[in-house]
């Protein structure tokens, strides 16, 4: 695998699957590793937020990821595209068909636990990682352009500022700061979409 496609594989599978599976476990543990994986412009920030990561015990982020990622009660940050980009903060609405048809056409497809949305922000990471892999750059340029960025500074905020798990937090703080990075050594252009959540 392509070293390019590493981080976004971990940061995807951290948002994505739930801390009581063992390999995320494991990543868990590799967080203090993540500043080696990515040419930053500030690696002392990087290195100082991975080195000082606030982990609960197992039982505690397991329920973190429930309740922010699977939803129990009020989600205070959607991890949805959709949520954020059409007028009735609708699920599987018109953004989350086209992003499906992108992903159909260059060969992508999940087996979504419970039929989830293919525009949940880990996945969306999972699929930029493996058209990476592939070296697909024009295809990954074209994932955050159009689908994943539009959205994707809001529930990073929304996110970073949950009253549930300072994990996830500082999660979503590192996700910010490596989209920012990416956004300035390739020049994208984000489109400008209107944000209703």
């Amino acid at each position: 695998m392509s070293t390019a496609a590493v981080l976004p594989r971990i940061l995807g599978a951290l948002f994505y699957y739930s801390p009581q599976r063992p390999d995320i476990k494991a990543l868990i543990g590799c967080l203090p590793t993540l500043p080696s994986l990515f040419a930053w412009r500030d690696p002392h920030t990087i290195d100082e937020l991975c080195h000082s990561w606030p982990v609960a015990a197992d039982d505690e982020l397991i329920w973190q990821h429930s309740a922010l990622f699977e939803g129990q009660g009020e989600m205070v940050a959607p991890p949805w595209g959709s949520v954020y980009q059409e007028k009735d903060n609708l699920l599987m609405g018109e953004t989350t068909a086209s992003y499906r048809v992108f992903l159909r056409q260059h060969g992508l497809e999940f087996d979504g636990r419970h039929h989830e949305p293919e525009d949940q922000f880990g996945l969306m990471l999972l699929a930029y990682s493996a058209l990476i892999a592939r070296s697909d750059q024009q295809a990954a340029r074209i994932l955050l352009e159009q689908f994943l960025l539009p959205w994707a500074a809001r529930y990073l905020e929304l996110l970073q500022q949950n009253p549930v798990s300072a994990f996830y937090s500082r999660l979503a703080q590192v996700a910010d700061i490596y989209l920012q990075n990416v956004s300035y050594q390739q020049a994208l252009n984000p489109a400008k979409r209107r944000i209703f959540f």
